[in-house]
């Protein structure tokens, strides 16, 4: 496990769908990952998906998804699903899409629970559901290790993120999981990029804004506005674990190795994880 997987401050999938569909809530936005190539190494933000992968098909997907069901859930989808068929009026169909994401969320299969609900969403305009299927689809693309999916799921959350836009324009929290969305799972990442801009213009002190970008400033070699960026959030909240350990890169990427190290061993004491610890002892060694 890398070092920077101890200070992820992502919640977890299982939760924030038991949040949702539990507890009818909507989850907090999507903080990115905690995990990124060294400086220098030229690799990609982690979670984010290769180049050259093509977008897993969701009919192949969802096919091989069924086979596995127990057959009661297998039949309460089939019998949802021709209750659907038998409609004419679409908008009567968006209760029977939330019966089949709940049939989805309790056999654990959440991106087809998450697709179920954007649907009944965008048939809704439901900002509350599409802004939850697009920040959950994120949560998702973290814990993949398919790089098509990966796309197939960053996909869904741009789709969904951009119609709750349309009808809340003004909701900061859908900017931001937007922005990473493109940034971290399309091949437009400067869409993302400009949206987190115009988040920090209005808001200078922005704390997930300023750390998406900082991130993103690191991995273009840009050092000096990576370490504004991490210093703004610092400011705000000294002991965040994030800010300390990605600052630490930015001067490492300068070649400042004794201010790197130095913000490597708060980090470490504020992380207080003898696993972190020890991987972050071997970094710090390597520095001197």
């Amino acid at each position: 496990m890398r070092a920077t997987h101890y200070i992820s401050i992502a919640a977890a999938v299982v939760l924030i769908a038991v949040l949702y569909w539990g507890g009818n809530t909507v989850p907090p936005a999507k903080k990115p990952a905690a995990d990124m190539q060294r400086p220098n190494s030229g690799g990609p933000v982690s979670g984010a998906p290769h180049a050259s992968a093509v977008p897993a098909s969701f009919d192949t997907m969802l096919s091989s998804a069924r086979a596995l069901l127990p057959k009661p859930s297998a039949d309460s989808i089939h019998s949802v699903e021709s209750e659907v068929l038998a409609l004419k009026d679409s908008t009567k169909m968006a209760p029977m899409f939330d019966r089949i994401s709940k049939i989805w969320e309790h056999a654990g299969q959440y991106k087809f629970a998450a697709f179920y609900t954007a649907k009944a969403g965008k048939l809704e305009s439901s900002e509350k559901k599409l802004t939850f299927a697009g920040q959950f689809y994120l949560q998702l693309m973290e814990s993949e290790s398919n790089p098509s999916v990966q796309i197939w799921e960053a996909g869904e959350a741009v789709s969904c993120l951009e119609q709750s836009l349309k009808i809340n324009p003004n909701n900061e929290e859908t900017k931001l999981a937007l922005g990473t969305a493109y940034i971290e799972g399309t091949g437009e990442p400067m869409k993302g990029v400009q949206l987190l801009l115009a988040i920090t213009r209005e808001k200078p002190d922005d704390i997930p804004a300023n750390m998406v970008l900082g991130k993103m400033s690191i991995q273009s070699g840009q050092f000096e506005k990576a370490i504004g960026r991490f210093e703004t959030v610092l400011k705000q909240e000294p002991e965040n674990k994030e800010a300390l350990y990605f600052l630490a890169q930015a001067y490492e990427g300068k070649g400042d190795k004794k201010k790197a190290i130095e913000l490597l061993e708060k980090c470490k004491k504020a992380v207080n994880n003898p696993e972190f610890s020890k991987d972050i002892d071997q970094h710090i060694n390597s520095l001197k």
